[in-house]
């Protein structure tokens, strides 16, 4: 939200300096000296004189030194009536203590002494300068140096000397060093000390940055001494000021203290990135030597900027502070403060603070420091690209602000109590607190990152457009820190990290959520359990209600499908049943595991069979590839198979192992799942002590410890009965069986192993 310093130093200027220091701080001496000039000069030309003078000279002296000298080309008076001419007239006054050179000189007075009436039949000019050399020179002696003189000319001025009125209705011009002026139509009260300026009051300054100002009227008294203008209106190149109203309070050495203008009061900068700041009343407190020390604004401020500084705002009152030269230090807002801040061509994010009152420090007159919040403060920022009504809303006890060179926000901290809402169209608020909380800005524009450190806390309530999420309840996450990223929406967090989603819980190092998607990514010794399960008496492998655990180093979860991949040494069980892998994905609503290995990690899972003694035996199956669905009690093994049994061992490319319901197994039964039927595809290899057996297909079954081989052909190899071939072979592993079938010969053959 940049600030232009400068600009707002330079309207204070304007207001402060030009309208009243140009227009009235020489008045309050020169209605004082112009007073005493007019009221001595008709005591000298008055009924005393009955003729025509030329040339005519007067002067007066106190303590060897002139007050001051009348001159004229002529002097004439009339017998009738009394009245007296003067022609091109020069008064010079040179003060008690001879440090003014003040000149007051026309092409004629007329004095009535009847009515009392001095009335100028033609231009007034009036120049004022000080002669601070005056006292150490000759008396009479004119400056070397005139420094600083302020001119004044009119025409039609009648002063009536019984009254102490003087008026005139024609144009009023001036001149200073630093500006110009006029107004049409003046009046002049002597006894109340009031100076009306009746209409059209112009000033103007030089310079690049010329200002012009207007007003419709004005007023200058002496008690109290203050200038007071009408209608206001400041004009300097692309920057205006208006108000109904400006006053301004002098000093006794004429200097300004207070300046200040009500009604409508509006400061309109019109460049590209300018602002319009409108209150109902600004005040200015002034300095020493015409320095402004305070600008307040109240009634209720508002701010309304345009192009990249479009930033607008609202504030009961704002103050400024300034330091030497002018140089804006301080800016405080007060009472329900409020700024917001668009997009622009720079800025594609949107801003919107809140606070109680907001302080902000300046450097250099025009770089913004940093700002501070007072009390409960609200930031809202809204991203680019974002549905109408996406925010992030973050609150704190205070916020501290930092600004780049450009006075575009660097940082924004929030502590202690922060708190952090995601609003998102369609989905549940996202919340988080924290005790602090860190906004860094890009250079740019825009959000580039914001921290929560100090027991971060998450809480999401469940969306009901999540058909297959992770558990049937809300979100919920623990860490020391999180780090959003707006660029991906997603929150990191690290420092002991624990998410909950229903019956999902997730622990990692590290663990990255997406906070529109709901997806989770997980680092470093990621341990998840799933709970809330429902039992299942017809599934399997993970058919029960117990907690189903899955460790690895790496996760990455989709929330909306429920599918949750383990990688890095995955490792998934449900009570005594567990498959390893180096990656395993599970589907906790389809209660399905996919598991891929490598030759040297293969996917591993343990089962169990009885024997004919009811012993339970286990049988451990390894492959590159597993697939399993619990609803079908089928686990897929493929890409080269090996499964190890309690006196056999079995390869082949690929193996199907049946599984018997969990429902069948007796009450109180430990142990993984049991095993109700293999089936081995192409390559199979069956070796069992001195037997040996091949072929292409094979379907075992584990009631009966029954082999039945098919397909190759089928070939059994006994190292004490030979090698029997056939197109099918059936053994037992129990009692030594082996029956062969041939379809050519039509016959059985059955052989039987004598125990010796």
């Amino acid at each position: 939200m940049p600030v232009s310093i400068p600009r707002l130093r330079t309207w204070f200027a304007v207001l402060g300096l030009a309208t009243a220091l140009v227009v009235a701080g020489f008045y309050f001496y020169a209605r004082w000296q112009l007073r005493q000039a007019v009221k001595e000069v008709p005591k000298h030309f008055g009924v005393d004189i009955q003729q025509s003078t030329e040339g005519f000279s007067l002067s007066k002296s106190e303590g060897g030194r002139t007050l001051f000298t009348i001159k004229a080309s002529k002097a004439v008076q009339y017998k009738e009536g009394g009245k007296a001419k003067l022609q091109d007239v020069s008064i010079v006054i040179y003060g008690r203590k001879a440090n003014r050179f003040d000149q007051i000189y026309g092409s004629g007075f007329e004095y009535d002494p009847q009515t009392g009436t001095i009335s100028a039949t033609g231009e007034v000019h009036i120049d004022l300068e000080s002669n601070d050399q005056g006292p150490t020179k000759p008396d009479q002696q004119q400056p070397t140096e005139l420094k600083n003189p302020i001119h004044l000319m009119t025409s039609g001025l009648v002063f009536n000397q019984k009254t102490g009125f003087a008026q005139t209705d024609q144009r009023i011009e001036f001149r200073v060093p630093q500006a110009s002026g006029s107004a049409v139509g003046a009046t002049y009260d002597s006894k109340a000390n009031l100076l009306t300026l009746k209409s059209n009051v112009k000033i103007t300054t030089p310079g690049p940055t010329g200002t012009t100002i207007d007003a419709a009227r004005g007023t200058i008294t002496k008690d109290p001494r203050e200038m007071v203008l009408d209608g206001v209106h400041v004009d300097q190149q692309m920057r205006t000021m208006d108000a109904s109203r400006v006053t301004v309070s002098f000093r006794e050495d004429n200097t300004v203290a207070h300046v200040t203008a009500s009604g409508d009061v509006r400061f309109d900068d019109r460049t590209a990135n300018g602002a319009l700041l409108a209150a109902p009343r600004a005040d200015l407190e002034m300095a020493a030597k015409n320095m402004i020390r305070r600008a307040v604004f109240s009634g209720g401020v508002t701010i309304e900027g345009r192009g990249d500084n479009n930033v607008n705002g609202t504030a009961g009152k704002v103050t400024l502070l300034f330091a030497g030269q002018n140089r804006l230090a301080h800016i405080r807002a007060d009472d329900d403060v409020h700024l917001a801040q668009g997009p622009s061509k720079s800025k594609k994010d949107s801003y919107d603070l809140t606070a109680g009152a907001l302080d902000l420090n300046v450097k250099d007159g025009k770089q913004l420091e940093f700002a501070e919040t007072s009390g409960p403060a609200q930031f809202v920022l809204a991203q680019a690209g974002a549905a109408a009504g996406d925010k992030t809303v973050v609150t704190a006890g205070r916020f501290r602000a930092e600004f780049d060179a450009k006075n575009h926000l660097r940082t924004l901290q929030g502590q202690p109590d922060a708190r952090a809402t995601a609003m998102v169209t369609g989905q549940p608020d996202k919340v988080s607190n924290s005790r602090e909380l860190l906004v860094h800005f890009a250079p740019g524009g825009g959000v580039s990152s914001i921290i929560q450190d100090g027991d971060f806390r998450y809480m999401e309530a469940r969306s009901s457009n999540v058909t297959k999420g992770t558990g049937p309840g809300g979100r919920t996450a623990t860490a020391d820190r999180a780090k959003y990223n707006p660029e991906d929406d997603s929150l990191t967090l690290t420092g002991s990290p624990r998410i909950t989603d229903g019956g999902f819980a997730l622990s990692a190092q590290t663990i990255r959520i997406n906070r529109r998607s709901g997806d989770a990514f997980a680092d470093g010794n990621v341990k998840s359990t799933y709970s809330e399960l429902k039992q299942d008496p017809n599934g399997a492998l993970l058919a029960t209600s117990d907690p189903i655990h899955v460790t690895s180093r790496n996760m990455s979860a989709q929330r909306k499908s429920g599918v949750a991949r383990y990688t890095g040494g995955a490792r998934l069980w449900q009570g005594a049943n567990m498959v390893e892998g180096q990656t395993i994905d599970f589907d906790r609503e389809q209660r399905s595991i996919l598991a891929d290995g490598t030759p040297s990690k293969p996917v591993s899972s343990v089962f169990v069979q009885t024997d004919k003694n009811g012993k339970v035996t286990p049988v451990l199956v390894k492959s590159p590839k597993l697939s399993y669905v619990d609803s079908e009690r089928r686990a897929r093994f493929t890409g080269g198979v090996t499964a190890k049994g309690q006196d056999l061992t079995l390869t082949a490319d690929n193996v199907a192992v049946d599984l018997n319901p969990s429902g069948q197994r007796n009450p109180g039964a430990t142990g993984p799942s049991q095993l109700n039927q293999m089936v081995a595809e192409k390559n199979v290899v069956i070796q069992q002590a001195n037997r040996r057996a091949t072929g292409d297909h094979l379907v075992y079954t584990a009631s009966d410890a029954k082999f039945v081989l098919t397909g190759g052909p089928p070939m059994l190899a006994d190292a004490e009965r030979g090698t029997v071939r056939g197109d099918s072979l059936t053994f037992y592993t129990r009692d030594d069986r082996i029956l062969v079938e041939s379809k050519e010969s039509n016959r059985t053959v059955t052989r039987t192993r004598v125990v010796r």
